[in-house]
Order: C-alpha cells, then structure tokens, then sequence
C-alpha cells in the first residue's frame, strides 16, 4: 500500500509538472502573439515537442520556446499525417449546427447520407464537383453559395432571387447558361452564408464538409465521396 501510495504521489507531481509547463509555455505564448487566440498547449510523444492549436493552424515548439515549427509530423512507422488527423479532431465542424435554412438542397436517391459544400458559381473547380457529385446517390447535398470571385456575387443573387433557384444552380454549373436577372429578393441568407465561411475560416471553394465534421478544401472525384460518405455511415 506504501509503494502504490508512493507511485500515485509520483505521478500526480508529475501530471502537476506537466500542466505547469502546459499552463507556462500557453502564457508566454499569449504574450508573444497577443491577437491570436489558443485552444490548448499539449505535450506531444515526440521529441519532446509541445503542440499549439491556434483558431487556424497547428504549430509546435519546444519547453523553452526557442523555436517554433510550422509544418505536418508523419509517423515513418505507418506514414500517417498526425498533424493533419488532429487538425481534423481539433477543427470538426458539428454537422447538425450548420444553418441549411440557407443552402440549396438536392436529395439524391432515398437521400440517407448527407454533404454539404461551400461553392462559388464562377470557380471552375466547383464546377467539376458537380459533375462528379452527379455520380453519387443515395446523398442530399447541401449547397452554401459563397461569392468570392469576381462577378460572383452578381450570379449568386441571380440565382439565389430565381424562381427555381436549384434549377437555375444547375443550369448555371453543368450547362453553362449564365442566370438571368431576376426581381430583387432577401439576400439574407447569402449573407449569412458569407459570415459562416468566416466562422469555419473558409477562403476557397469549393469546400467539402461530412457529417462527422471533417472538411475538405478543393475538388474530389466521385469515388473518394463515396468512399467518404460509405465511410462516415
């Protein structure tokens, strides 16, 4: 009892120890980048390296803040991407809070799974998601229209004030016909759409979000949706 009364202190001293380095290396930190807000300071296994998780980006630094690392740690053993699996822990998106009030929505087939993407009606590569989300069923898909190129904004009003606006979404994508001017609306949602984007540091489309919260910036063919979807169920 004496012994395992002993290694318990020991441990506890040492958990203590750690959060104090924890707690230390977060405020020399704060002060150090006084505008950049920190979701948490942990030791990582490796290397004696501690993890900063910024609202934005992953970076690493050790005990005495000499230096500070910006880049992904692969596992050689496994050749996994830890810093991209936890950027993708830290940073999930809850799914079920996203605002689809605002997003055109197409149910594909009995439509179980879900996705939903970030698009912008002028990027190319938005339009090639298109067509290969034309190859997946059994979806609904969510579409947040983000203008951010330009001319952009003028097309997604268009679209959004349309009397059919996931027709004219279509037409607009996989046909090439430029929407037409349609009567003014409440372009509330695009707003909110924008201020969204913001929220999930969203700057390019097209972005990809699946139910478990993970995103992924840029195009994706058909199958890896559908191996990420199949995945997710």
């Amino acid at each position: 009892m004496k012994l395992f009364a002993c290694s318990m202190l020991a441990l506890l001293s040492f958990a203590n120890a750690a959060h104090a380095d924890m707690a230390g290396i977060r405020a020399q930190l704060e002060k150090k980048f006084p505008k950049e807000k920190i979701l948490e300071v942990t030791k990582t296994p490796y290397s004696g390296l501690y993890e900063v998780d910024f609202e934005d980006s992953i970076v690493y630094t050790d005990e005495k803040l000499t230096y500070l690392i910006s880049g992904n740690i692969f596992d050689m053993k496994t050749m996994q991407n830890l810093t991209e699996a936890r950027a993708k822990k830290i940073y999930a998106v809850k799914f079920d809070s996203l605002p689809f009030q605002y997003a055109l929505k197409e149910v594909k087939g009995n439509g179980k799974r879900r996705i939903a993407f970030f698009t912008d009606p002028n990027c190319p590569y938005c339009k090639r998601l298109e067509k290969e989300v034309q190859n997946v069923d059994n979806v609904t898909v969510y579409r947040f229209v983000l203008a951010i190129l330009p001319g952009s904004e003028e097309k997604t009003k268009n679209i959004w004030c349309s009397p059919n606006r996931e027709k004219a979404w279509r037409d607009a994508l996989l046909n090439g016909v430029t929407p037409p001017k349609a009567a003014p609306c409440d372009t509330k949602a695009l707003q909110e759409v924008a201020k969204l984007a913001q929220k999930l540091r969203i700057n390019g489309t097209p972005a990809i979000l699946f139910e478990d919260g993970t995103m992924n910036p840029g195009l994706m063919p058909s199958d890896e949706i559908e191996k990420q979807l199949s995945a997710k169920k």
